[in-house]
């Protein structure tokens, strides 16, 4: 799947989820390197993010899977083996965590957001907050900036919307970066070793080209 314009807004993981898997013999097989990045911080260009193949791949996995797992009292193995695969390359290698923990974040992102719960809206956040409004100004939000007005622009109903049908199967993972949706509209990162992954971003700007280019892609189609 290529990817036209994607914003690379997410801050780099901690240096000790990277310096975890570092040493793994096979951790170039399964985390691709960075995408290019132009001087505004976004994806130059077409962006192919291919998926790790073959035998390498899979013992890759299962090594940067168990350097997580050391770090979690009960890792749902079953689980992160089934899912581990993503856009972009293998979750417990680009991340440094697990799809379980993703998913576990996703689960309360899609129930809070349906509910339009605010306080568990906020338990999700990674603070600061990296919030890019719809005419690309970026500002970094701690929990006290999102008063009443400021949360209801940061957390629009289109946004509201996307988050209600968050599903790890549409998520693009970055090696360092974490993991994206909606051509970086949302990014979520752990914020150490086998955690769980918090939202880092909200790119009100990348959610409105994402919704821009699905409607091109529909009219394109029934045309």
């Amino acid at each position: 799947m290529l990817h036209r314009r994607t914003y690379k807004t997410a801050r780099p993981a901690p240096a000790r989820i990277v310096a975890a898997l570092a040493g793994l013999v096979m951790l170039g097989a399964c985390s691709q390197e960075g995408p290019p990045v132009d001087a505004s911080g976004e994806i130059a260009g077409d962006l192919d993010i291919p998926a790790p193949a073959g035998s390498a791949a899979a013992e890759a996995d299962r090594d940067c899977l168990l350097v997580v797992w050391e770090q979690q009292p009960s890792p749902d193995r079953d689980f992160d083996r089934a899912n581990d695969p993503a856009e972009g390359g293998l979750i417990s290698c680009s991340t440094g965590t697990s799809a379980s923990q993703y998913e576990a974040t996703l689960s309360a992102l899609r129930k809070a957001a349906s509910g339009e719960d605010r306080d568990a809206l906020l338990g999700e956040i990674g603070i600061p907050l990296l919030y890019i409004d719809a005419e690309g100004n970026r500002r970094d939000m701690l929990e006290t900036d999102l008063a009443d007005r400021e949360f209801t622009e940061v957390f629009s109903p289109e946004m509201l919307a996307l988050m209600r049908g968050l599903h790890l199967r549409d998520m693009t993972v970055v090696p360092d970066q974490g993991g994206f949706f909606e051509l970086g509209a949302i990014w979520l990162s752990p914020g150490e070793p086998g955690g769980r992954p918090r939202v880092v971003t909200v790119n009100r700007q990348a959610l409105a080209e994402a919704a821009a280019a699905a409607a091109d892609t529909e009219a394109e189609t029934s045309s």
